[in-house]
């Protein structure tokens, strides 16, 4: 595991045998045109380590959270609208659905993390990135 964070870089911890949150993780790196963030899964020593930190309860908080270190982390529906005002096209239009309140939209996320396994799989380990992904994440 890599002592320190890199600097300027966002990091996004996932869960890693999601099979939606993998392709969601691939999805980012194809957009992330500013090489704003970095990746590491929940069941990391690192992405373990982080939450700790943080205090957050990976029973409760079991599928995303965007940390900007030194600054802030970002939960459910709100990482996830924070990650998509920073890729390129028109995601990041989807920063109004910040304005609806935070209770609102983590209902429909919840709903989502609750039926991602049933609905789109999960795997035995977390994969491999590509050679091409590979820098990209802090725990490989």
């Amino acid at each position: 595991m890599k002592n320190e964070l890199p600097e300027g870089k966002q990091i996004v911890l996932f869960d890693g045998i999601c099979n939606f949150c993998n392709d969601s993780v691939r999805f980012i790196i194809k957009r992330d045109q500013k090489d704003i963030f970095r990746f590491a899964s929940l069941q990391s020593e690192l992405g373990q380590k982080l939450t700790k930190e943080r205090g957050i309860d990976t029973k409760k908080i079991d599928s995303i959270v965007l940390i900007d270190p030194g600054k802030a982390y970002y939960l459910k529906s709100t990482a996830a609208l924070e990650i998509a005002k920073q890729l390129k096209g028109g995601w990041s239009l989807l920063g109004v659905f910040s304005r609806l309140p935070e209770g609102f939209r983590n209902w429909f996320y919840d709903f989502m993390a609750k039926n991602r396994y049933s609905w789109f799989g999960k795997m035995e380990a977390c994969p491999l990135p590509t050679p091409d992904e590979q820098a990209k994440f802090l725990d490989t």
